[in-house]
């Protein structure tokens, strides 16, 4: 399939499910943290039991999360993440799914009631225990490694970074959502995903048997791309500069 052919059936579909990964905010200047030079080569993630178990853990999941937090300060949402605002204002999106724990979607614009981040987000702090939530400053600003861990001011709780840590559940309810939308989509398009972080890999392949029309941009190939209808492999800045024009007049 062509990209003019893609970018045609875009326009005519009134039940969008986009996925997004790490690609789509590269451009934005935040790694990914998998790749050389990346947070994680710095700062090694924490599995949630021993955050639970260990004060020398949950120091290494500060150290890890304030650096982040200093990163995600300065980011600011890219052409790709308003494009798909773009298609929620002309009444196209069902649904978007990402695995991102940025923040950029929701700052793009991006409702709540369209969107979900299957792996929570870092633009809050809450506690395990009562489930209070705190702005990310009122934390990461009065926190160094010297200090003890932060505690909920309520309860007294393990205070975390509101993502979903290794080892930790997936929220049932944002799983629920996101099973649904790939169920009921038309199209579902994957965007900077290398499809490799398993359960939210799997919503593509639901979405095509449900007989969506799969379509995957990301900058390396991925596991899924025999299985796709369209897949392009390249910039995403530049393939949604390509493609606006041609959905800029759907019909609502």
């Amino acid at each position: 399939m062509q990209i003019e052919a893609f970018a045609a059936r875009l326009k005519q579909s009134s039940a969008i499910v986009f996925f997004t990964g790490a690609g789509i905010s590269t451009e934005s200047g935040v790694p990914d943290f998998r790749s050389p030079g990346g947070v994680w080569t710095k700062y090694q993630p924490v599995l949630f039991q021993d955050f639970l178990a260990s004060e020398p853990a949950r120091v290494q999941h500060w150290q890890l999360k304030k650096a982040t937090y200093e990163l995600f300060k300065t980011v600011k949402p890219n052409l790709a993440h308003q494009a798909i605002c773009d298609f929620e204002k002309r009444g196209q999106l069902l649904g978007l799914i990402t695995q991102n724990i940025d923040g950029l979607h929701k700052l793009a614009g991006t409702s709540e009631e369209k969107l979900v981040e299957l792996h929570g987000t870092d633009r809050l702090v809450t506690c395990l225990e009562c489930g209070k939530r705190y702005e990310p400053a009122d934390v990461y600003e009065s926190w160094h490694d010297s200090l003890s861990t932060p505690a909920c001011s309520d309860c007294g709780g393990f205070l975390k970074s509101a993502n979903v840590s290794f080892g930790q559940s997936m929220p049932v309810e944002a799983m629920r959502r996101a099973q649904s939308w790939s169920e009921q989509a038309d199209v579902f398009v994957v965007i900077g995903s290398s499809l490799q972080v398993q359960p939210a890999a799997s919503f593509p392949v639901v979405a095509k048997r449900s007989g969506a029309m799969l379509a995957i941009v990301n900058r390396d190939p991925t596991p899924l791309d025999d299985l796709a209808d369209f897949v392009h492999n390249g910039a995403i800045g530049a393939f949604f500069q390509q493609i606006k024009p041609l959905c800029a007049d759907a019909a609502n």
